[in-house]
């Protein structure tokens, strides 16, 4: 029987097939060819058969009829088709329910922002089409704060209250209460309403629907009923809770699985009938497991073509090796998957098992489903180049495959990683397929790419340095290394893991032409190539395990002393789990199954679950801690560097995932030793030394097991080529895979430059440092969202972390919450003043200090809490590394961070100026609940800490590694370039501004809700582009919580700054919530009176207004800008956020001049002296005038 694996790209279709005879044949054609043929996987099938089959059989695989199937055991696929359909927005029209009043929730989202500079924000596009809020609500229900008013019972005070429901024990063993049953006429009205729009297909996501299904249940029962195509229920495509993930997933469920299904059945067609009755139909899902065709839903689908070349990498990388030939011992590595595309790369980690996510964000949605962890950079061969300020740039844009990079030869090609790779002749044209110019079979244009180089450098002042076109490329290809190793550091060092212990698996068309340099940098010594390398995702769908698995929500509580819980059965709810998941596998045919069951804990308070695997391969027991407890601890203090004591393990998922495993490779054997290759040509190929003339030429065809290849040398495969680099020893092994042996590490010029009296800023390590700075920020911020436990840090994200000299100037400082920008250096270089004068205790190593007073201090404002590391080498502070974090409650005088009446520092909470939170490497835990004994959560506030602590750590740890790959020398004479580089970039960004202008000066007012008034002239120095911005004219100080410190006012002023060029603002938004039990509401905001202005000409935008509406009552309260009361159950807050001016002219609008500002401040002030109240707020007046 044939077997075929097929992945079915966006631009090429894979396919490997297992002959009856179990030979293998490969095959690669266009996925999209409609001149010749309809479906490329079923003509990949096709031309298979016609050639094997014998002539007799020929004419059952003509185009013109369809296949006979007869002969075929297995189909496996991994396909695109729903990514496409995802990135291009075009899978099915479908509508979208949801509970009563969380209409706009996948609209708001997380509010996250990628990109904090660009002014340029647009809201993320929605799948659905039309979205309508079902009438029904259910809370979950706790005893104690419980409260039976009939306010709670029904949250629209315009209806009849509903009478009281008892709770209902759900399947955590949680109750609810159904405070408003589901309105089942109005749904079905609902749902018409969207089919009469032609809409077919319905995602259903309800509150809580988690543990309690029903109203989702009847809801899919009314759909069905009226001829819905695809009913997408949230309990069935992700049974979690956490809504805004749940929903998006159920959404993309009912967008994308009509597309895939429509795939299907076209794809069948193309077979005779029932010619596929005994053949197994499987598809790759996400998660790395094969799935029945029947059982493949959309949102499963993502990640389906790059989860083959996991696969596949996982099973041909990581097993012993035997093989004497190499210095290798016969362990085990851990393997890295380097998979560089051109237009971006992918990377991923396998030790044994396949590592999953839980939830991501693909083309702006939001994806709660089991999904490989991939991990993907926007640099590959497409990566265009750049020259910005001196400073060599690597994408993210791409040339894409048109036009292309310039060696292509089509028209406005942009130059791009590729094209150096053909100047230096790394990439050799000779040896490439000729598909390029206007007929489609020209070679590469090396001599096109060299000229595009030279114009560049032409073009572009790099500081007084004059390198060579080669010189240039290869800096550029330097660049690009540094950047695909980032996403690889985030995946073992960021987990705890030792990067150097791993293997590096590289594939894909540019793969192998870094992998070398990229194994350099990250300090791996071994690389695998593996001969279907081009194809390695087709090949992995023939390796892959029959996958199928289910989970449950729970609700349960552990603690050491208590290790069996109460009332809890794991062992049944896990067997009756694997009942459930292996009954999939069983209707496939009788096989042995694997079981692997998981629970998914997390301390209590924190919100960082890890999925915990059974300890022992024994059946689980009732015995919590010994079966999962202790290994959860393990895991938890490998990743994040400590545990949290006394605090209880709470249980949110069971999870178990049966599988039939595929076909395991054996262990690489010794391979014969044999005499050299003969090489077929000499090349002239640029390495890091300069240029190698007499570079040789390998066919990989040509290579026999045994044949060892030394770098310098280029492996020539059919599509791709391999570049072996010096101190690499490449090994063809028994299976015909390349074994590379790597040596050395940091490139010659730098060891150089170690021994120089000065280093010199050179343009390429400038962009390198640059990556490797920012990224130990980056990494810094990640370990301090995963280890801290309040909502603040955790979720909201309002915390930074950056980097610093020794003498608290910034270097790093990652793209985190604006204001702390320029306000931690301040910070920073108070400490360092403060203990270095004459009677204080010094810095010392093991020191942690910490501060937060907004005035003396660099302070924010009170709840931000700074926590700084100062980092040691040979007994002398080289840097400091600091974390500033927005801590939920530190005292003051209403619950939470944000006192709105506040006059002084000490009504907002605890004050620190200097301390040291950790001295002589001890944490000072008694000190730091005296000073936050006001605190309302002191726990959390000093589980925040440690995770501040842990986070500084994780940077120092981090520097250290660069000063030893680099020396201190080296480092810090970077920081510094970095410094004075991005001080240049700001000056050119001024004088650029002064011209467009036309004018030095630019000057602006604006005023406050309490009519404050500020005001900014800016002075630009058009020669030097020094800047003068004077604040003279603004209002005095206010007796409230609204003055900026010197900090916050440099913070602002940086952040303008790097925003200077963007334009777009995003839109308003209006949020109603309504407390279920007894709580106290505070908000601190501001354009609640005054309209925000327009620029060049565009209109004011609308004032925002902050509301209460109290239960049983139709007056609604306008509470102004800055307010705290308490609500109780069924008080309904409105919070509009006002809306951004415009930009620009448009309809013959005026522009509204600063006399008009004036009037119109002064004719709210005196029209609405009355409603001012100690707040300073104008806006039931301003409500008023605008006529709502």
């Amino acid at each position: 029987m044939y077997r075929f694996s097929i992945d079915r790209g966006g631009t090429f279709c894979d396919l490997y097939a297992e002959l009856p005879d179990n030979t293998t044949v490969v095959r690669k054609l266009l996925s999209v060819n409609p001149y010749h043929y309809a479906d490329a996987p079923t003509e990949g099938i096709r031309r298979v058969l016609a050639e094997f089959e014998p002539e007799s059989e020929q004419h059952k695989y003509t185009r013109s009829s369809p296949i006979d199937g007869g002969k075929i055991g297995s189909i496996r696929m991994g396909t695109t088709v729903a990514t496409n359909a995802l990135l291009e927005r075009s899978g099915e029209r479908c509508g979208y329910l949801t509970t009563l009043g969380l209409e706009t929730l996948l609209e708001i989202g997380n509010q996250s922002r990628s990109q904090i500079f660009d002014l340029t924000t647009r809201k993320n596009d929605q799948l659905y089409e039309v979205v309508m809020e079902v009438e029904e609500r259910v809370m979950l229900f706790n005893s104690e704060n419980d409260n039976d008013r009939a306010s709670v019972e029904n949250s629209d005070s315009d209806s009849n209250p509903t009478p009281p429901t008892p709770p209902i024990k759900c399947s955590t063993g949680e109750y609810i209460k159904i405070l408003q049953p589901l309105n089942k006429t109005k749904v079905k009205q609902q749902l018409q309403t969207i089919l009469d729009l032609g809409i077919k297909a319905v995602a259903v996501a309800l509150l809580h629907s988690f543990i309690f299904p029903q109203h989702e249940i009847e809801i899919g029962e009314i759909a069905r009923s009226l001829g819905f195509t695809q009913i997408s229920l949230s309990h069935q495509v992700m049974k979690k809770v956490k809504l805004v993930p749940r929903a998006s997933t159920t959404v993309a469920s009912a967008y994308l699985s009509p597309s895939i299904h429509r795939y299907l059945q076209s794809f069948i067609s193309g077979f005779a009938a029932d010619s596929l009755a005994s053949c197994e139909l499987l598809f790759m899902r996400s998660d790395g497991g094969l799935t029945p065709f029947d059982d493949f839903g959309g949102h499963q689908a993502i990640l389906s073509g790059p989860a083959g070349g996991v696969v596949g990498y996982a099973k041909s990388a990581y097993r012993r090796n035997t093989n004497t030939n190499t210095n290798t011992n016969s362990t085990i590595s851990p393997v890295i998957g380097f998979d560089m595309g051109g237009t971006s790369t992918d990377v991923s980690r396998y030790s044994g098992s396949l590592e999953h996510v839980f939830e991501s964000t693909i083309a702006d949605i939001n994806m709660a489903t089991v999904q490989l962890d991939i991990n993907t950079v926007a640099a590959g061969g497409g990566s265009k180049l750049f020259i910005k300020n001196g400073i060599y740039v690597v994408g993210p844009e791409s040339s894409g495959a048109h036009p292309g990079p310039v060696c292509y030869k089509k028209k406005n090609g942009a130059l791009s990683v590729t094209d150096a790779n053909v100047v230096l002749g790394r990439v050799i044209p000779a040896y490439f397929p000729k598909i390029f110019g206007k007929s489609e079979s020209e070679a590469l244009d090396r001599a096109g790419a060299e000229e595009a180089f030279a114009t560049l450098l032409k073009n572009s002042d790099l500081g007084g340095t004059n390198p060579t076109i080669a010189e240039v490329a290869y800096g550029f290809l330097k660049v690009a290394n540094e950047a695909m190793c980032r996403p690889i550091r985030n995946l073992t060092q960021m987990k705890g893991f030792d990067l150097t212990k791993h293997v590096l698996s590289a594939f894909g068309g540019a793969g192998p032409q870094h992998c070398c340099q990229i194994a350099k940098n990250l300090g791996m010594r071994k690389i695998m190539i593996h001969r279907h390398g081009g194809i390695l995702s087709a090949y992995g769908l023939s390796l892959a395990d029959l996958v199928s698995e289910v989970s449950e929500p729970a609700a349960l509580r552990y603690s050491k002393e208590n290790h069996k819980g109460t009332g809890t059965d794991l062992q049944g709810t896990l067997d009756g789990l694997t009942a459930k998941a292996s009954l999939k596998l069983h209707t496939l045919g009788e096989r042995k199954v694997k079981i692997e069951c998981f629970l998914n804990l997390r301390y209590h308070g924190t919100d960082n679950a890890i999925m915990t695997p059974l300890i022992s391969s024994s059946k689980p027991s009732n015995d919590f801690w010994n079966d999962y407890g202790s290994a959860f601890e393990e895991n938890y203090k490998r990743e994040f560097g400590f545990n949290l004591l006394n605090r209880d393990v709470l249980v949110d998922d069971f999870r178990v995932r049966c599988s039939v495993e595929g076909e395991r490779l054996p262990d690489l054997q010794p391979v014969p030793s044999i005499p050299p290759p003969v090489p077929i040509a000499t090349e002239r190929v640029f390495f890091e030394k300069g240029w190698e003339p007499t570079t040789p030429v390998y066919k990989i065809d040509e290579l026999k097991p045994g044949h060892v290849v030394t770098g310098p040398a280029i492996i020539v495969q059919a599509i791709s080529t391999i570049v072996v680099e010096l101190d690499c020893i490449a090994l063809v092994t028994v299976d015909g895979d390349l074994e590379i042996d790597v040596s050395g590490s940091k490139d010659d010029e730098i060891v150089e430059s170690e021994a120089q009296a000065e280093v010199k800023n050179d343009p390429v390590q400038l962009s390198i440092f640059g990556h490797r700075f920012m990224s130990i920020a980056e990494q810094c911020g990640k370990t301090l969202a995963r280890t801290s436990v309040s909502v603040n840090i955790k979720e909201r994200l309002d915390f930074s972390c950056a980097l610093f000299s020794a003498t608290g100037d910034l270097v790093a400082n990652a793209p985190h919450i604006p204001v702390h920008l320029g306000a931690m250096q301040a910070a920073v270089t108070f400490q360092t003043k403060y203990w270095s004068s004459e009677g204080r205790e010094e810095i010392k190593e093991g020191d942690v200090l910490v501060s937060n007073h907004p005035q003396l201090a660099g302070g924010s404002h009170l709840p931000d809490i700074t926590v700084i590391t100062p980092v040691f080498v040979n007994g002398s502070i080289v840097f400091f590394v600091a974390s500033r974090g927005h801590h939920s409650d530190i005292g003051g005088l209403t619950p939470g961070s944000m006192p709105p009446f506040s006059k002084s520092l000490s009504e907002e909470g605890a004050i620190i100026i200097a301390h040291k939170l950790v001295r002589n490497g001890e944490f000072q835990e008694d000190e730091m609940k005296e000073i936050l004994k006001e605190s309302r959560n002191l726990p959390d506030t000093l589980s925040d800490l440690r995770a501040q602590v842990a986070a500084n750590r994780t940077g120092i740890n981090l520097v250290l590694d660069l000063i030893s790959e680099y020396s201190l020398k080296i480092v810090q004479s970077y920081m510094v370039f970095i410094q004075q580089n991005a001080e240049l970039a700001v000056r050119e960004m001024l004088k650029q501004f002064v011209k467009r202008r036309g004018s030095n000066v630019a000057s602006a007012s604006d005023h406050m809700d309490d009519g404050t008034l500020i005001t900014l002239k800016i002075t630009i120095d058009e020669e030097t582009g020094d800047t003068v911005m004077d604040f003279t004219g603004t209002g005095c100080q206010v007796l409230g919580n609204t003055n900026a410190p010197p900090a916050v006012t440099k913070s602002a002023a940086i952040y303008c700054l790097r925003c200077l060029v963007n334009d777009d603002i995003p839109l308003n938004q209006v949020r109603e919530v309504m407390p279920l039990v007894d709580m106290t509401m505070s908000i601190l905001s501001e354009r609640r009176v005054l309209r925000p202005y327009g620029l060049e000409g565009g209109g004011s935008g609308g004032c925002g207004r902050n509301t209460i509406k109290k239960y049983n009552s139709a007056i609604v309260v306008n509470v102004g800008s800055k307010a705290s009361c308490e609500l109780r159950p069924g008080d309904i807050i409105t919070i509009e956020t006002p809306g951004g001016g415009g930009w620009g002219v448009e309809g013959g609008q005026e522009r509204r001049s600063g006399l008009e500002l004036e009037l119109e401040l002064k004719a709210a002030t005196e029209g609405g002296a009355k409603y001012i109240s100690s707040q300073g707020s104008l806006g039931e007046f301003n409500y008023a005038i605008q006529g709502a």
